[in-house]
């Protein structure tokens, strides 16, 4: 049987279920900021197309006609969203669990290729410490890696440089369509694995599109 050398999980959200949790975070943080904001699930779902908790409320204030910190807004998010994970053990989405060991197994590299902040990381990998730990993967990415974040390829080209594996020799797995292009423009083939605030949007460019994740993605 011929493997893939490595599995790449592109974002969070690859891993663990948190877009419900992260909606919440953002809404607590606008209460303590002052403002009478409530993103709903529907408002949440249209921001998501783009990444970056930063970027997202600076989009939702220019369509309000509203001037905001947005860096005071989303750091305060991330501490909340942060706290939260640290009192609560949180699962692995179906399937992860058996394929991480499959490939520790095969000898298959493991790697996190996000771009979001290392306290994000530090706090998933905390509340998934009875299920995976950063010993797991040979690459673990972050925003501060690289000058472009996705849907620019350059993360997934440091994590490529780092593990010294050509992206035929790779399969990633993204949750949304933005992540999904900065996969492609790595050259890489690439699952959509979405989340909940995604199932319903189409996918363009993506290997295939799973619900739940199979050990036999491995096989080349």
């Amino acid at each position: 049987m011929r493997y893939y050398k490595a599995v790449l999980f592109g974002s969070i959200g690859t891993i663990v279920e948190t877009s419900e949790i992260q909606r919440r975070s953002f809404n607590k943080a606008f209460k303590l900021c002052g403002l009478n904001w409530i993103w709903t699930k529907n408002i949440y779902k249209k921001l998501l197309s783009k990444s970056g908790g930063k970027n997202r409320v600076l989009r939702y204030a220019k369509k309000e006609n509203f001037k905001v910190d947005s860096t005071k807004i989303s750091n305060l998010k991330t501490r909340i969203f942060n706290n939260y994970l640290k009192k609560k053990q949180l699962k692995l989405r179906p399937g992860i669990k058996n394929l991480i060991k499959k490939c520790k197994k095969e000898k298959i590299k493991l790697a996190f290729v996000t771009s979001t902040s290392t306290s994000n990381i530090n706090s998933i990998f905390f509340s998934l410490k009875k299920s995976i730990s950063k010993k797991d993967f040979q690459f673990i990415g972050n925003k501060n890696l690289v000058k472009k974040l996705k849907p620019n390829p350059d993360i997934y080209l440091l994590a490529l440089k780092k593990l010294n594996l050509d992206a035929k020799d790779c399969i990633a797995i993204e949750d949304t369509q933005e992540s999904l292009n900065s996969a492609l423009k790595a050259q890489l083939k690439c699952i959509i694995f979405p989340g909940k605030f995604h199932t319903s949007k189409k996918f363009f460019g993506s290997f295939k599109k799973l619900n739940k994740i199979k050990i036999d993605i491995i096989n080349k």
